[in-house]
């Protein structure tokens, strides 16, 4: 493995609370009840519209998820002070860097507000790239993983299969398949655990756990 692709929400972030609050703010812009992480883990899916019109139980037209998406990001920002890195998440970047492996930091959170959070938490440093998302939110992870690797594969000289992607949903999963790279996911709160084991991706409950399964370390 000579590269590592990081998701950042739910993997390095530990947001899980957070995500849930800025969810119940745009339930609660809708007139809605609150919801808890459990229904979020049951639900969660991409295209998250999607999952927001399995939360409502109607449809959502296109103007109404605009406004939810800026509803959600306004709640998201305001709680993220609550969200710290997952536990081993710097040990993690410190071992593969270790390794002599190049990072990269591919994010469905939007660029302009990932890339200052990122360098506020000090682990900047540890990424050849670093991609939030530009233009509007909501879709599949896939194509973005795409575009990002159409920058690390030809300043790492690593082909696709020599990719590992390490994320905590099932679109991360897809996304890896995608682009033809390996991919760990992370039990970090997006799904239940045997919705993600389903996949038939391997499943870790730690980043390090994830690098040890991929050989990270051990291979030459």
């Amino acid at each position: 493995m000579r590269h590592v692709v990081w998701d950042w929400n739910g993997t390095l972030l530990d947001d899980q609370l957070v995500v849930v609050e800025a969810l119940n703010a745009v339930l609660a812009d809708r007139g809605l009840p609150p919801t808890d992480l459990a229904t979020y883990q049951r639900l969660y899916t991409r295209p998250v519209q999607t999952f927001y019109e399995r939360l409502f139980g109607r449809p959502i037209q296109p103007d109404e998820w605009e406004h939810l998406d800026d509803v959600y990001h306004h709640g998201y920002a305001s709680a993220l002070e609550r969200a710290q890195l997952a536990v081993d998440a710097e040990v993690a970047l410190h071992r593969v860097a270790g390794a002599g492996r190049s990072q990269s930091l591919l994010s469905m959170y939007r660029h302009e507000q990932l890339v200052p959070l990122v360098q506020q938490l000090g682990i900047d440093d540890h990424f050849l790239r670093i991609d939030g998302l530009r233009g509007a939110g909501g879709g599949r992870k896939a194509p973005y993983l795409e575009a990002h690797l159409e920058h690390i594969l030809p300043v790492t000289g690593a082909a696709p299969e020599e990719i590992l992607v390490v994320g905590d949903a099932i679109d991360d999963a897809v996304a890896a398949q995608h682009v033809g790279a390996r991919c760990v996911l992370y039990d970090g709160g997006s799904h239940p655990r045997e919705e993600l084991e389903a996949t038939g991706v391997p499943v870790v409950d730690t980043l390090t756990q994830a690098l040890d399964l991929a050989g990270l370390i051990t291979e030459p």
